[in-house]
């Protein structure tokens, strides 16, 4: 006499599901991955990619990188048919921390970070090198910044300030700072320049 719920439990065995994959190849051209479904291991064919976004004539592309953690979907339930509908991050692909607030992003902000370091291609692999002059773009309640290496914009209400290295420069309602630097045309400079007084010259500028 056979019980039920084994035969249940073996049908819904049998039936395509919701499963993790580990990316193994990219085709960016057709915004395609091959993918090696866990714990099995075993790499489909060609699928489609999750999409970024695509809303009319407005499209973000972010093909995922091999070794990406990523989730796959039966069309339909058939497990014949697969398509990645997004990616997750892990204890060894983290969420990426903003240069603005050194934090990771916080529920309510957008945080888009390159350079953080390609996945591991296996699980004893380690992540590829991260790039300290690559660009990012967090959003926020107070604001909107961006920036790439050691130069960054910020936008908040009444205040737009640039920065690069050891200089900045902040335009408010109170007009425009320049701290730590020079303001120079193609012909003179702000702190170096002299001005004529009849055939005498003045000093440069001071205050």
């Amino acid at each position: 006499m056979s019980d039920a719920r084994f035969d249940a439990a073996a049908l819904q065995g049998r039936t395509a599901h919701t499963m993790f994959g580990i990316v193994s190849a990219v085709d960016p051209v057709n915004h395609a991955v091959k993918v090696r479904i866990q714990p099995e291991n075993v790499e489909t064919g060609w699928i489609p990619d999750a999409g970024g976004v695509h809303a009319g004539d407005l499209r973000i592309a972010c093909p995922s990188s091999p070794g990406t953690h990523v989730v796959l979907q039966p069309v339909e339930g058939d497990g014949e048919h697969l398509v990645v509908t997004g990616c997750v991050f892990d204890t060894v692909v983290m969420a990426p921390v903003s240069p603005l607030t050194g934090a990771v992003a916080q529920p309510g902000e957008l945080l888009v970070k390159g350079g953080c370091g390609r996945p591991p291609l296996s699980s004893s692999g380690a992540s590829g090198t991260t790039s300290s002059g690559a660009g990012w773009l967090h959003v926020g309640s107070a604001g909107v910044a961006a920036g790439a290496g050691n130069a960054r914009i910020v936008l908040k209400d009444g205040e737009i300030s640039f920065s690069v290295g050891g200089t900045s420069m902040t335009l408010t309602s109170a007009g425009l700072t320049v701290s730590g630097g020079d303001v120079r045309t193609d012909q003179h400079s702000l702190n170096g320049h002299v001005h004529l007084l009849g055939s005498q010259k003045t000093e440069g500028p001071l205050g």
